[in-house]
């Protein structure tokens, strides 16, 4: 059974049994709830540590003079695509909340048993960290270190694959039974039915608005480059994985025209480090639960723009997995939004509710960036590797 109808019925589940349920059932719920959002929490900073760590460090060995320009244009797509969301957000979601009852971030309901498990570092600490030893890595050569970043990196993988990743619908469940147990479980579907919406919506948006540019500076037709990407799109919605479509997009990549040589070495970079789609989706949602959530402050231009800056960096070297981007964008949710744990919970649910698609929009605003990448470049200074 694929993750998002797992959610699904995990969601459906949850409702009816904070309905139905009595209370210690529901306290049984806010127990599972608390320990592993604890765990979640935890983990936060050796995914930011580990897989930025590897994935600059990687980033630094790869042959070829495309990798500066790849990496910046990838960014500023990622970049761009927040500041549309977080536009679209502040214009459409207050007609849509406005009414609706308020998400609490303190729980109604005792926990049997309260487990906090510390994280070993901070957000920021880990971000910094993982910056100074990829960066170092990257210069000194060091394989050792090397070694042991990757093998710390495939251990966290590990762990989302096989315990976070397969107990999310369980975790999803809890918090709806707790939302349905106090009454606003519907307000909140209502709502966030909304946002999924607009979320696929503004892929849209955004991928016309990359195709367009990469039209003009091309010469070619931008609906023309569109229609060649869309079996890659199709299939990322199947795949939810943009490395798993990489045959596919490197083959709708190459009917645009794009030279093999830049499409074989772009396509596999930009699978890993252009999640535009993403963090549309990351954004919308969290500027939808801060406006439902009166413990978090309005969500602000000021506010949102070092986290968006932060997404785009973090986004980088998400995990590679169903849900990796938002797994790996709690921490700045946590440290600069100061979300909590329903909103937390609220937001792995609504991001994976709509995983397929943004990934379908990550791998097809890939073929933006080659397009313009192939355009912009000399072709003799890509090596082919």
């Amino acid at each position: 059974m694929k993750l998002v109808v797992k959610l699904l019925v995990g969601i459906v589940l949850g409702i009816i049994l904070g309905l139905v349920s009595p209370e210690f059932v529901i306290r049984l719920f806010v127990t599972v709830k608390g320990i592993f959002g604890s765990f979640i929490g935890f983990i936060i900073p050796f995914i930011i540590l580990f897989f930025i760590a590897s994935g600059v460090a990687g980033l630094g060995k790869k042959s070829g003079s495309l990798v500066g320009k790849t990496v910046g244009f990838a960014y500023l797509s990622t970049l761009i695509a927040g500041l549309l969301a977080f536009f679209v957000a502040i214009i459409f979601i207050p007609f849509i909340s406005t009414g609706q009852a308020a998400i609490a971030e303190g729980s109604s309901f005792e926990p049997f048993i309260k487990l906090e498990i510390t994280p070993l570092m901070g957000v920021i600490t880990a971000l910094v960290t993982a910056f100074l030893f990829g960066i170092g890595m990257a210069k000194t050569n060091s394989k050792i270190l090397k070694v042991g970043f990757d093998e710390g990196k495939n251990i966290i993988d590990l762990v989302i694959s096989k315990i976070i990743i397969p107990f999310l619908p369980f975790y999803i469940a809890s918090i709806f039974a707790e939302l349905a147990a106090v009454g606003t479980v519907f307000d909140t579907l209502k709502v966030f039915g909304v946002v999924l919406v607009l979320a696929i919506a503004t892929h849209w948006v955004w991928l016309i608005i990359q195709y367009a540019v990469a039209g003009a500076i091309s010469g070619k037709n931008p609906f023309s480059l569109i229609k060649n990407m869309l079996p890659a799109y199709f299939t990322a919605i199947g795949t939810m994985s943009s490395a798993a479509t990489i045959p596919v997009t490197l083959r709708s990549v190459k009917r645009n025209k794009v030279k093999n040589e830049v499409a074989d070495f772009g396509v596999p970079l930009c699978a890993t480090i252009h999640l535009s789609g993403s963090v549309i989706t990351i954004v919308l949602c969290a500027v939808a639960v801060m406006m439902l959530t009166p413990d978090l402050a309005e969500p602000s231009f000021g506010a949102m723009l070092p986290v968006i800056f932060m997404l785009g960096i973090i986004m980088i070297a998400a995990p590679g997995v169903p849900g990796g981007a938002i797994m790996a964008a709690l921490g700045v949710l946590t440290t600069m939004l100061g979300f909590g744990e329903a909103a937390i919970g609220l937001m792995i649910a609504l991001y994976m509710a709509q995983d397929s698609f943004g990934t379908a929009t990550n791998v097809t605003g890939d073929g933006a960036i080659n397009v313009i990448i192939d355009k912009t470049s000399n072709v003799d200074a890509v090596d082919a590797n």
